[in-house]
C-alpha cells in the first residue's frame, strides 16, 4: 500500500494458496500471518500454513528461507533441514536475524541471514507475536501464558509484563 493508498499484490494470487517461489503471481503462499521488514526492504512471513519463513524481496522474488512444507517440527538446521510448527509471528533486528514465534512448537526461534535457525527460548506456550529492541533483546507474547516474555541476547526468558495465568486488563 503506497502513501496514497493504492493498493497492488506483492507476492502470491488472491484466492490461490500453494508452496510455489516465484515472482509476483507465479508465487504461492499458504495462510501467511506474519510480516516483518529488513534494512534491505525484504520482506519475511511466517507463511503458517506451510510452516515456513519466507523471504520476499521489494522486486516481489518469494523464496522459502528456512523450515520445508514437507516437514513440520521444531528441528534447528540451515535453510530447508529447519522445520516450524505453526510460525504465526516474525520480527527482524538490526544484525540481520529473523525471530519467529513458533506457535504450536512454543518456541522463539532465530533464523541468521545464512538461514541457520536455532531455538532461543523453550517452554512458551502459544506464542502468537514477537519484537526486538535495540539492545538485541527479543519480546515475545506468550499468549496461552498471558504474560509477555523478554528473551536476551543469550537466551534467558524472563517475564516482562503479566502474571502467569491471570488474565484481565489491569496497568501496573
Amino acid at each position: 500500500i503506497t502513501p496514497t493508498g493504492a493498493v497492488s499484490t506483492l507476492a502470491g494470487a488472491s484466492g490461490k494458496s500453494g508452496t510455489a517461489d516465484g515472482t509476483g503471481a507465479a508465487a504461492r503462499l499458504n495462510n501467511p500471518a506474519g510480516i516483518a521488514v529488513d534494512a534491505a526492504g525484504n520482506l519475511f512471513v511466517a507463511d503458517t500454513g506451510n510452516s515456513t519463513i519466507r523471504k520476499i524481496t521489494p522486486a516481489g522474488a518469494v523464496s522459502t528461507f528456512a523450515g520445508n512444507p514437507a516437514s513440520s517440527g521444531s528441528a534447528d538446521g540451515v535453510g530447508s533441514a529447519a522445520s516450524f510448527d505453526t510460525p504465526w509471528a516474525v520480527a527482524t533486528d538490526g544484525a540481520g536475524n529473523v525471530y519467529v514465534a513458533d506457535s504450536t512448537a512454543n518456541t522463539i526461534r532465530r533464523i541468521t541471514s545464512g538461514a541457520v535457525v536455532t531455538t532461543l527460548a523453550s517452554g512458551l506456550n502459544g506464542p502468537a507475536g514477537v519484537a526486538t529492541d535495540t539492545d538485541g533483546n527479543v519480546y515475545a507474547a506468550d499468549s496461552q501464558n498471558h504474560i509477555i516474555r523478554k528473551i536476551t541476547p543469550a537466551g534467558v526468558v524472563s517475564t516482562f509484563a503479566g502474571a502467569t495465568g491471570v488474565t484481565g486488563a489491569a496497568d501496573g
